[in-house]
């Protein structure tokens, strides 16, 4: 397929005011914000409480769901929930179940000292983490199929988007999170923290109000496809009962999609892809495991850190995914990920800069400034990247696979960052330097496949 074409500027802007495109910018900020309530609220809520830098990095295991929701995508993509699909559609009704879990576990926060219940808090983000998980499998399904299967120009501006909105959701999230707690706090409540959740809540209904104008198309072709499928392997099986109907089901449910994925692209071009997926954010999931317990031990406050990593990253962000979106489309995604790579390594430097040289305002506005912009660079390129391999007749499942197993370099591996800065003993100068080598693996395992990878 191909995706690549040069464009005047005006062009390739015009298509972020599709009015699909508004609801794609939804749809990321629903994916992104559950991150704040298990990423920043939870690691500052427990640093504040004084567990150490250890703890709350083996906390973030909780993400590790992320990488295995795949496991689970296949049902998720088939099974319909009563009286809910038939009144708002299969994917947005998987969205609001997934979203009311949250909400029940903010509920929960609210009336937990997790001091005294460590296992109880992290057993609910734990819940939190699932439902976030099991809720990105619709979501970007959803976004995807808002777009047509050839229109590769539309493909690549939606994953700008779609990147905006998840880091509006966390961003924008951030400084409600950030200063509602702080708010609480300077008023005398001992429980800030659970009244901040509280209003976390308010946030998990208003997205769920705006989901319900999000547009869900009736892909039948993807149902019969699938049928289809069932059909063969069931014929394969040289009867047809109830138990050949169950095997066929199962089998095309969990094993069609990752056998599409390996013979789109040959068994090992689809082991490079998947490599390259597995190492490409591990560095900045490091940087971004331990960023915010970083700031607060340099001498940040919470409002500083809303400013500066919150409210003037969010704008950051929005700018640079919109221009990396059309680096992409002009350039090929394959370049935008090596560029972002160097500019994520490069920008991991410069918080080392900052831990050597001390508190100092206008190095972390730099520091956040650079570091949102390369993320917002690698983001946009690899939501790209990934969303253009996928098989519409699979669509949840193999974007699932693909996101998953780069969450799973992220979260996995990034889970000792915390152990790493002790074994380090609390030298962050040396830690970034470290997260700055960790993207180089990813980048030799894309050279040695990028001339057959035909996205350009």
């Amino acid at each position: 397929m191909e995706i690549y074409k040069k464009q005047t500027l005006s062009e390739t802007f015009a298509v972020y005011f599709e009015k699909r495109m508004a609801r794609i910018l939804l749809l990321g900020i629903i994916s992104g914000f559950p991150w704040v309530i298990i990423g920043s609220s939870l690691s500052l809520w427990l640093k504040e409480d004084g567990l150490s830098r250890s703890t709350i990095g083996w906390a973030g295991l909780i993400f590790a769901v992320y990488a295995f929701n795949y496991l689970w995508a296949p049902i998720i993509d088939r099974i319909r929930i009563p009286l809910l699909t038939n009144k708002i559609g299969h994917r947005r009704s998987w969205i609001v179940l997934m979203q009311s879990a949250i909400l029940i576990s903010l509920i929960c926060w609210s009336v937990i000292d997790p001091v005294t219940n460590l296992a109880l808090v992290i057993t609910i983000g734990l819940i939190v983490a699932i439902a976030s998980a099991t809720q990105d499998i619709t979501v970007d399904a959803l976004r995807i199929e808002q777009i047509g299967e050839n229109e590769g120009k539309s493909m690549q501006a939606g994953a700008a988007i779609a990147v905006v909105g998840w880091w509006t959701g966390y961003k924008l999230g951030g400084v409600i999170a950030l200063n509602a707690a702080e708010y609480f706090q300077n008023i005398g409540f001992e429980n800030y923290w659970q009244i901040t959740f509280l209003v976390l809540g308010v946030v998990v209904i208003a997205c769920n109000i705006g989901l319900m104008f999000v547009h869900e198309p009736q892909l039948n072709e993807r149902q019969e496809s699938q049928k289809e499928t069932e059909k063969m392997i069931e014929q394969k099986l040289g009867s047809s009962n109830l138990a050949t109907k169950s095997i066929a089901w199962a089998s095309g449910t969990i094993a069609g999609p990752i056998l599409s994925f390996f013979k789109k692209n040959g068994f090992k071009i689809a082991l490079g892809i998947l490599g390259f997926v597995f190492l490409f954010k591990i560095g900045e999931a490091f940087l971004g495991r331990m960023s915010i317990i970083f700031y607060k031990e340099i001498g940040f406050s919470k409002s500083d850190i809303a400013l500066y990593s919150k409210g003037l990253g969010w704008i950051t962000t929005v700018v640079f995914t919109l221009l990396g979106g059309l680096f992409a489309i002009r350039s090929g995604v394959i370049k935008a990920m090596f560029i972002s790579g160097i500019l994520m390594a490069s920008t991991n430097i410069l918080f080392s800069i900052l831990a050597w040289s001390g508190k100092s305002e206008w190095l972390f506005a730099i520091a956040v400034i650079f570091d949102d912009m390369a993320a917002a660079f690698a983001t946009v390129a690899f939501v790209a990247f990934i969303s253009l391999l996928v098989d519409r007749t699979y669509t949840a499942t193999q974007y699932a696979l693909l996101a998953s197993i780069g969450t799973a370099g992220r979260t996995t591996l990034a889970a000792s960052s915390g152990a790493l800065v002790d074994w380090l003993n609390g030298d962050w100068g040396t830690f970034f330097i470290i997260t700055a080598i960790m993207v180089i693996p990813s980048l030799i395992c894309l050279w040695f496949i990028r001339k057959k990878i035909k996205l350009q």
